[in-house]
């Protein structure tokens, strides 16, 4: 599954960078659509990122690719691995600039890992 995100001037640290923060967001959020959509009626909520290394730094204008593909499946989680692509408006091409593995666990009503 590919999404797609604008960076705008509200994501720029004081350098003109995008936070991090940001981009992490984004990575949870995503992840956590591809379960919802892979599972209907089940509840998520993340447990791990397995690494955190931004390979690149995003301007402003800068459009990100975020490809979301299942990883494995446990009992009860889930792990996807998200991949998040700069493609800035003006050039050609696109650039790696973050991937990770997002595990998310299945809940019941209280809270409770649950199966899948």
């Amino acid at each position: 599954m590919d999404n797609h995100k604008l960076v705008l001037p509200e994501h720029l640290n004081h350098y003109g960078y995008l936070f991090g923060g940001y981009l992490l967001q984004w990575v949870d959020e995503y992840a956590w659509i591809a379960a919802t959509l892979e599972y209907p009626g089940q509840n998520f909520v993340t447990v791990a990122m397995d690494r955190v290394e931004f390979k690149k730094s995003v301007r402003q204008g800068t459009i990100l690719r975020l490809n979301i593909e299942k990883a494995r499946q446990g009992t009860s989680s889930v792990q996807y691995r998200v991949r998040v692509f700069r493609r800035p408006t003006q050039e050609p091409g696109e650039d790696l600039i973050f991937s990770t593995n997002v595990t998310l666990v299945c809940i019941d009503e209280q809270g409770r890992k649950k199966a899948l």
